[in-house]
């Protein structure tokens, strides 16, 4: 059977001194995609990586890498990250006037582009980009730290946005990210999303990095 999801791992809660070993525990696990929040301390009160660490996500692993940048005029960035290895970018559209300018920038790299919003953004600020995008990215945390417990209501949103997509006609995957772990994780499938973002779920589980995969595996089914 044709899996109809995708788990993507948040390096966020990864064990950075061992992150090669961490990567080739993703990917034995069978986990799809490699997850990099870039967080610049401004957009959001945390800062963690840049296109170094992309990089060397890149040396160590061959699955698909998937940055997220919380970052402050993330057109500067697409270059060095795309450069550096990313398959895959998404950019908030809160503060971006030129989210139309930036989507294009991220396709001319080849990756594909995605469009995030925050959990207290309506999903009609979409309404003129959705179309351009490859994937929505819905934050079911307020973003900048991991281990936050997941908002009740995101599961709303993202069925009001599966039905919106549907009545334009638009299908792109939808990806949420934030206190994704196996109790929740099926009903946010249901609502309509197919792309599933974990850290501390993966990477916190008292068995280890492929239980904390395994568990969302069989949760999924």
């Amino acid at each position: 059977m044709m899996k109809t999801y995708q788990i993507a791992a948040s390096i966020l809660s990864s064990d950075l001194a061992h992150l090669g070993d961490q990567l080739d525990l993703l990917e034995t696990a069978g986990v799809d995609w490699i997850h990099v929040d870039v967080m610049d301390g401004m957009f959001v009160p945390n800062i963690t990586f840049g296109p170094l660490i992309v990089d060397a996500c890149r040396k160590s692993s061959p699955l698909p890498i998937d940055v997220h940048l919380m970052i402050e005029k993330p057109e500067r960035y697409i270059d060095q990250f795309a450069v550096a290895g990313a398959n895959s970018i998404s950019v908030h559209i809160e503060g971006n006037p030129n989210t139309y300018r930036t989507i294009q920038a991220i396709k001319q790299h080849d990756c594909k582009a995605g469009i995030v919003l925050n959990p207290s953004t309506s999903i009609h600020a979409l309404d003129s980009i959705l179309y351009d995008a490859d994937y929505v990215l819905v934050m079911s945390v307020n973003p900048g730290y991991a281990g936050q417990s997941f908002i009740a209501s995101s599961v709303k949103k993202i069925a009001a946005l599966k039905e919106l997509m549907s009545n334009i006609n638009c299908d792109v995957p939808i990806q949420v990210d934030g206190g994704i772990n196996k109790d929740n994780i099926k009903m946010v499938k249901d609502s309509g999303a197919s792309i599933f973002v974990a850290a501390s779920a993966i990477f916190n589980h008292p068995e280890g990095v492929r239980s904390g995969v395994q568990a969302l595996q069989e949760a999924l089914i």
